[in-house]
């Protein structure tokens, strides 16, 4: 058997492995090693495998990791997601659809400070649910909306899986954050246009909250202003070149962690933190070793070369090529989740991409481009059947909601994401402009 042959069928082996709910961990590095072992034996293996973990985790960049996991925890449990709504719901709760509307600024906010989505699906959930259902939203649009703005979590920089594909493909960190900005801001309106268009289609599923006076509004700014200054000063910091990525992950933790404890948290709730961090931490980390393993064997086999290949000499258009691997990743996104599909589908995915011509993008603008298409339809498949793991989160905060009411209100959200994709394909600009003009 070819060694292209061999790396497809492992390749098979590992989304079987998949499909029955082995982790993803384990099933990329029991992969890896069995392919590894068929082409060269145990004793290249066990070299290998003596110093791959320390060549992994040595690497400085990968410290923003549970740095930010840990700003997102106290974030997360810091109480900072209810003065966020408030706020966002005191400016625009009077429109029409205006309660979900804030929901979904608040989500974009609290993403800016977390970097989960499903930590923003969830925190955010419990502030906003209660408030959608006072103001008799509609089951669809109350739990839809939330759903769909938890993907916010990892859309809005800082975002842990963006910095992951900044390492896997050796990008810069903060180009990759400069570049989601844009892109995450245009979800977030996009979200809010999608509510727009829906409540006037269907007035009764999202009335107007009460005009607050401009002195209640000013109030409910007050409790927000320290959180949008660990904003600036985080992402201000990356996007100036004051701080380098990991400088401002542990100046933007400590920042949370101060208004954190100025909000109530306890140091039982901090233990809770550090454990929380320490799990993410864990399971991200034993995850890049899994995808070390099979990137490497993939690597032996030359199947992601010979792919790329065979791709750029088929004459297919590169934005046909681009559109297949978009449905790809629609497809895995039901079953899986986004940092897993980053970690499985690049070292496959990304060479093909950069051997084709789009747009005539050099090297890195190309990477980077691609990298925050993929971001965006990654989260996509947080919220589409039958296994939107947004979607089942919010569930569980509604349980009197059946589960297809919330599948049919992530509707207008999926059509929102639809038309920003192909916005970011064609226009890349949209995407690289930020970093043309602050780098």
């Amino acid at each position: 058997m070819s060694g292209t042959a061999l790396g497809f069928s492992f390749f098979a082996l590992l989304l079987a492995l998949l499909a029955l709910r082995v982790p993803i961990a384990i099933a990329m590095l029991g992969t890896g090693i069995a392919g590894y072992v068929t082409m060269t034996g145990w004793g290249p293996l066990l070299n290998y495998l003596k110093t791959a973990a320390y060549a992994r985790y040595s690497v400085y960049d990968l410290s923003v990791v549970p740095l930010f996991l840990l700003m997102g925890q106290f974030a997360s449990r810091g109480g900072l997601s209810k003065g966020l709504f408030d706020a966002a719901n005191a400016l625009i709760g009077h429109f029409r659809g205006g309660v979900a509307m804030a929901a979904i600024g608040a989500c974009a906010g609290f993403g800016a400070i977390c970097g989960s989505s499903l930590a923003t699906a969830a925190t955010m959930g419990q502030v906003a649910l209660p408030e959608l259902r006072r103001f008799n939203y509609s089951p669809a649009l109350a739990t839809g909306t939330l759903a769909a703005g938890g993907t916010l979590g990892i859309l809005i920089p800082p975002s842990v899986v963006l910095a992951i594909y900044a390492i896997l493909t050796q990008q810069n960190i903060a180009a990759m954050f400069m570049a989601a900005f844009v892109p995450g801001v245009l979800a977030a309106l996009g979200y809010m246009l999608a509510i727009a268009v829906y409540v006037r289609l269907y007035p009764q599923s999202g009335p107007a909250g009460p005009r607050l006076a401009w002195a209640e509004r000013l109030r409910a700014f007050r409790g927000v202003w320290a959180v949008l200054l660990v904003f600036v000063i985080v992402i201000g910091g990356i996007y100036s070149g004051l701080f380098t990525p990991t400088e401002a992950a542990a100046i933007g933790t400590a920042a949370t962690g101060a208004l954190a404890f100025r909000r109530g948290l306890r140091w039982k709730e901090l233990v809770a933190c550090c454990y929380g961090t320490a799990e993410g931490t864990g399971m991200i980390f034993l995850i890049l070793l899994g995808a070390d393993v099979l990137n490497v064997f993939l690597a032996l086999t030359q199947m992601p070369a010979e792919l790329a290949t065979w791709v750029s000499q088929s004459g297919m258009a590169p934005l046909l090529v681009l559109f297949a691997v978009i449905v790809i990743y629609l497809v895995l996104g039901c079953i899986m989740d986004s940092l897993s599909m980053i970690l499985l589908t690049v070292p496959i995915f990304f060479p093909i991409i950069m051997g084709l011509d789009f747009f005539g993008l050099e090297a890195t603008d190309k990477a980077i481009w691609f990298g925050i298409i993929a971001l965006m339809v990654v989260e996509i498949g947080l919220i589409t059947p039958p296994v939107g793991m947004n979607v089942y989160i919010i569930n569980s905060l509604a349980k009197d909601i059946p589960m297809r009411e919330t599948f049919k209100g992530v509707i207008p959200f999926l059509c929102s994401d639809a038309l920003r994709i192909v916005l970011l394909v064609f226009f890349p600009i949209l995407t690289l402009g930020l970093v043309r003009w602050l780098t």
